[in-house]
């Protein structure tokens, strides 16, 4: 049985390379349904980010729960969870799509909301502290408290994923002690061919779909023990097509939960040394 599970793997590894997943464009309706995803995510945190519902995640837990975090949070932990917003009782789903929604959260002791700002935008380096996830990273633009930025993702899992990707950011505040980004992709591109001659990318959402939206939203709070910074991540992708779950599943089902722990992981090693 294994052979033969063996060799039927080998036949779809072959088969997917010389017939690599096919192009998929994105649908207005998929968009769209991410869109207002986003929006009614964004109200929320207008709420928290007006002081009108807790500002950070944990703070709506139950007692017993909250403590729970803030115990992990302490001893170094980066708490990832998993999110869904509706729209009403309604579950928002995205034709031919899916939409991914985590949040993490990780606290960087002795480090003041000063210092942790300036290493989280510092977005030219961002290669440098969050490789091998991203290959290069450029600050494009910067108005006061509103960055343009692009960064090249890189992922390896089953398959070869290298995007580029450009982020509009922008930072608001509450008080001294509650800041707040939001980040929205404006233009993700498949690169094709990666580390060869004929490398080149794809039209812009008429890629094979591994990602086509990411919204980042983060949330930093000062405290006497720390900064605490939390990330929601909501992100679009393909459908996972019938067969080919073994393929893409890993990627569109893993990376954006991997991501959120990996970045705040590295942030917080950078953070403490």
């Amino acid at each position: 049985m294994g052979t033969m599970r063996a060799a039927l793997v080998g036949v779809l590894l072959v088969a997917v390379a010389v017939c690599p997943l096919a192009a998929f464009a994105l649908r207005p309706e998929t968009l769209a349904a991410f869109e207002r995803y986003a929006r009614l995510t964004e109200a929320r945190l207008d709420e928290q980010h007006k002081g009108r519902r807790p500002f950070m995640w944990m703070d709506s837990l139950s007692e017993r729960d909250k403590a729970k975090v803030y115990e992990r949070l302490r001893a170094g932990e980066v708490v990832v969870a998993k999110l869904e917003t509706r729209d009403g009782t309604r579950k928002i789903d995205a034709p031919d799509g899916l939409i991914h929604h985590w949040i993490g959260t990780v606290l960087f002791s002795g480090v003041n909301m000063e210092r942790a700002l300036a290493f989280v935008q510092d977005f030219g380096r961002y290669a440098d502290h969050f490789k091998p996830m991203m290959r290069q990273s450029k600050l494009k633009h910067r108005e006061g408290d509103a960055f343009d930025t692009w960064v090249q993702l890189y992922t390896k899992k089953v398959v070869t994923v290298v995007l580029n990707v450009d982020h509009h950011v922008e930072y608001g505040k509450y008080d001294d002690s509650h800041v707040f980004s939001m980040s929205r992709s404006t233009r993700i591109a498949e690169v094709d061919g990666f580390g060869t001659p004929a490398e080149h990318e794809k039209p812009v959402d008429e890629s094979t779909g591994y990602l086509w939206r990411t919204n980042l939203y983060c949330n930093f709070e000062a405290r006497p023990e720390g900064t605490y910074e939390q990330c929601e991540s909501i992100s679009l992708t393909r459908d996972i097509p019938f067969g080919f779950g073994w393929l893409i599943g890993p990627f569109v089902s893993g990376v954006p939960r991997e991501a959120i722990e990996f970045t705040l992981g590295k942030a917080r090693a950078a953070l403490m040394k």
